[in-house]
């Protein structure tokens, strides 16, 4: 059977995230982190007061909220990320990089600029460019 151009994209999409992904863990575990971890602290890092609620933070990870939850446990245990009271509702728990997870962000985020440039160093600016337009308009 032959398989379609959409097929073929999907099929070598999903091999470049596995390659991307395993390649950052190796990069990323010289400061005791996995990819995943990283873009948590990222996503907090970057949103609004520097907090977010779990729900959001499992949709922008692309993860289920228990696997938020499973995953935050030891950053938290670790001093990594806190939890913040909401103030408006009780109900719902807030989370946020601590001191140590900020400084450790910081230095990680080295690693990754030099592995996201060796890894893309076969294909030139615009090229990354004219990629990233593309794969958003798919997100």
């Amino acid at each position: 059977m032959t398989q379609s151009i959409e097929s073929t994209f999907i099929m070598l999409n999903s091999a470049l995230s596995m390659k991307l992904s395993k390649r950052m863990d190796n990069q990323l575990g010289y400061h005791g982190i996995n990819f995943t971890e990283y873009m948590i602290m990222h996503h907090l890092e970057n949103a609004p007061q520097k907090t977010m609620r779990r729900i959001d933070l499992a949709e922008k990870v692309g993860i289920s909220a228990s696997g938020v939850t499973r995953l935050i446990a030891p950053m938290e245990k670790n001093n990594i990320v806190e939890k913040e009271a909401n103030a408006r509702d009780a109900r719902v728990s807030l989370v946020k990089l601590s001191t140590t997870g900020e400084q450790l962000y910081k230095d990680a985020s080295v690693s990754f600029e030099d592995s996201a440039q060796l890894l893309s160093k076969r294909i030139n600016a615009n090229q990354l460019s004219k990629l990233i337009d593309l794969t958003n308009k798919l997100l």
